[in-house]
């Protein structure tokens, strides 16, 4: 029976399924990117650093002198048959001359002009501890003078760039301002204001986008200002910035890895915002606000001039995707994209982009004593998910509520806890029974086989018991004449009278006269006819066949 119930357990009792990080590597049968994304994305957040300040620009005028020498030199080149006579293109000839050296042609003069302006940029951070600190680029944080300057005339000066152009055609009688003329004389004035810009009262600010309680990204996220800890040099540098961002508590975050957990021929993931989706008006916030996943193969490790050690990867990155996580195949953070090549004109490539290694973002986080760090938040979740692409819905559940009450801004868990409870009400759930229930199980079968071998064995002896039985109507001597005494102490006993059908005529055993029972040592009550006395078993047999 013990081992009969050793195997009924060991049959009704599976293994109990293991947490899902309980080994490396270990997940759902899903695809890699698919189980990246959705572990990886609640801690990777859109970024952006903000300038703000005062564009001061002088007005200009023509240099007269200088001017009439080079409309001296436009006639000479129609004479010479260099340019066509028409008054159109001697105009594209000289404005061509002066955006090729406005200092000698333009002046500057007053009025000022000023302008409030606004520039920035956007880029991708992930949190690296559960109270607020995030990791970035630090050409995500702040830009230099001459790149400044760029951004600031792009924003604030098409207006007065505008203006300036049309003012200058008009001074040339006759001249119609088509769009290719307008072009060249706007260029004349990007060129010239853009030198003479002063910024005042310049302000700088970085913020995090993230969503509000109740979860989701979508338009009721805000922008959370955060403070710069820590910034290194910009690319080809240690390309590294610290954010913090007070008063979080339970955020999610990811796990940073080693180096050596990925080798040339290895696959790289990235995770980022590309500027070519965020700055699109194509598309939803909400969908703009989630991360893009691209993957590629790991190329080779690279070193610049200053000893700065770089991966170079084929895994496609964008402008925007500056700052964002680099993954290995399970999950571990082995680098930060940084850069990716450039042609000649400009365009970025999507063939070769650049990582920052992990042990660089190890070595800048221990200058600052700065722990990178796991809360339950994202161990829950993590559980969660893999429940979830296992069709464990009734397992899932109660793990995404966990999240949701540990992290009410957690932008994605209520979309999750929606459809784990649309699938559970469909029908869909297949999550293993609770091991009680195998218990409750495993007892029922046990219960049932003790209770056949009980029920054999019953039967078995009755069964022997009849076949030992007197003849139907004869009482076997007692025990103590059951046995054969010695010569010597044998006697002669009368023999009673043969009762009839029915008993033996004696009141030792409590059987009376002719068809009677009774107590023991009594006589005279009724046989009921419907049971004889087995006096060896002490126990009750019914009559054989075919007696009442």
């Amino acid at each position: 029976m013990a081992a009969a119930a050793a195997a009924v357990v060991a049959v009704a009792l599976p293994a109990a399924p293991a947490a899902a990080d309980d080994a490396p590597g270990e997940r759902p049968d899903v695809p890699v990117g698919t189980w990246l994304a959705a572990r990886t994305q609640p801690a990777v957040q859109l970024t952006s650093f903000t300038y703000t300040g005062t564009v001061a620009v002088p007005t200009s005028t023509i240099n007269e002198t200088a001017f009439s020498r080079l409309t001296q030199q436009a006639v000479e080149a129609v004479q010479a048959g260099k340019i066509s006579s028409d008054e159109r293109s001697i105009a594209k000839w000289l404005f061509q001359r002066i955006a090729a050296d406005v200092d000698t042609y333009l002046t500057e003069t007053t009025p000022e002009r000023t302008v409030d302006a606004e520039v920035g940029g956007l880029c991708t951070g992930w949190w690296v501890t559960p109270d607020g600190y995030m990791v970035t680029g630090a050409h995500c944080v702040q830009v230099g003078e001459t790149e400044l300057s760029k951004l600031f005339a792009q924003q604030a000066l098409a207006k007065f760039n505008e203006q300036d152009a049309k003012e200058i055609i008009a001074g040339l009688q006759g001249i119609e301002a088509d769009e290719e003329i307008l072009k060249l004389a706007q260029q004349i004035y990007v060129t010239f204001n853009t030198g003479h810009m002063k910024i005042r009262n310049l302000q700088q600010s970085l913020s995090v986008l993230q969503s509000l309680p109740g979860g989701g990204v979508d338009k009721t996220a805000k922008a959370t200002p955060a403070e710069l800890v820590s910034v290194g040099e910009s690319y080809p540098g240690k390309d590294f910035a610290l954010l913090k961002v007070n008063g979080q508590q339970n955020l999610p975050t990811v796990p940073l890895g080693e180096d050596a957990d990925v080798r040339t021929g290895d696959t790289l993931y990235i995770s980022g915002f590309p500027g070519l989706v965020t700055n699109t008006p194509f598309f939803s916030l909400e969908s703009r606000l989630e991360p893009a996943l691209t993957e590629g193969p790991y190329n080779a490790r690279r070193t610049t001039q200053t000893g700065v050690p770089y991966i170079q990867t084929q895994a496609p990155s964008y402008h925007g995707n500056s700052g964002g996580p680099v993954f290995s195949k399970d999950g571990k953070v082995v680098g930060m994209l940084i850069a990716g090549t450039v042609s000649e004109g400009g365009e970025a490539s999507e063939s070769e982009s650049f990582v920052l290694p992990v042990s660089i973002i190890k070595e800048k986080l221990g200058e600052k004593n700065v722990k990178p760090a796991q809360a339950v938040t994202t161990t829950r979740y993590n559980e969660a998910l893999n429940d979830y692409f296992r069709n464990w819905f009734e397992e899932a559940l109660p793990k995404f509520r966990e999240v949701q009450a540990l992290f009410p801004n957690h932008p994605y868990v209520a979309k999750y806890i929606s459809d784990t409870q649309a699938a559970i009400s469909a029908g869909k759930d297949e999550s293993p029974k609770p091991i009680l229930m195998w218990v409750l199980i495993a007892a029922g079968v046990l219960l049932a086989i003790v209770l056949v071998v009980v029920v054999v064995k019953l039967l078995g002896r009755r069964r022997r018991a009849r076949a030992d039985a007197p003849p139907y109507g004869a009482v076997p001597p007692p025990p103590w004449q059951q046995h054969q005494l010695p010569a010597s102490h044998q006697h002669q006993a009368p023999v009673p009278p043969q009762a009839p059908y029915g008993g033996y005529n004696g009141s030792n055993y409590g059987y009376g006269p002719a068809g009677q029972y009774g107590q023991h040592g009594q006589h005279g009550q009724p046989y009921l006819g419907d049971q004889t006395r087995d006096v060896r078993y002490g126990q009750f047999s019914p009559p054989p066949d075919g007696h009442s």
